[in-house]
């Protein structure tokens, strides 16, 4: 079954948030808390949604739907985010069911198309955790190149929320026309 992709408006935050707070549920175990992931993990990006997607200035929602209208998933981009990096991969999540299928790769493709149309910069990245081995094997088969360590950020800014001090990778594209 082949995927739509349109861009994401106010309408579609709950549908956003769902995908967000399922893929951090499946992948962000033993780096968010387990209290958070399994309590308030939805609502917390319900909020972040409902405002992102009712103020997008300087950013770019798609999304992926089946024909029937149900999201499988989501790119999120903030253009021109860095001065060094540039655009900004904020999120990409593809259901369980839907991943390996092209969703990513075409949502990954579509930000790219974004950031080459209307940012600034040419250069992409995104921010990655070192625990998710399955996606930075599939950002580094898009010709990404991990380019930096650092800490993960607690969600929401409470440190609660996180378990340990989990680590994250840039992974960058020079040039967003060249990704792939």
């Amino acid at each position: 079954m082949t995927a739509q992709f349109r861009t994401a408006g106010p309408g579609d935050a709950e549908a956003v948030a769902g995908l967000h707070a399922d893929s951090w549920r499946r992948h962000y175990r033993g780096a968010y808390a387990d209290a958070y992931l399994d309590g308030d993990v939805l609502a917390d990006r319900l909020a972040v949604w409902s405002g992102r997607l009712g103020a997008p200035a300087g950013t770019s929602t798609l999304l992926a739907e089946e024909a029937d209208g149900g999201a499988v998933g989501f790119v999120h981009v903030v253009l021109d985010d860095d001065a060094k990096w540039g655009s900004l991969v904020d999120n990409l999540h593809v259901t369980a069911a839907r991943q390996r299928t092209g969703v990513g790769r075409a949502l990954l493709a579509l930000a790219a198309q974004q950031v080459t149309a209307r940012a600034a910069s040419p250069a992409l990245y995104l921010w990655v955790l070192e625990q998710n081995a399955a996606a930075r094997a599939f950002y580094q088969a898009m010709g990404a190149a991990h380019v930096e360590t650092a800490l993960v950020g607690a969600p929401g800014g409470d440190p609660a929320r996180l378990h340990g001090a989990p680590a994250k990778f840039r992974m960058a594209w020079p040039d967003a026309g060249r990704l792939g």
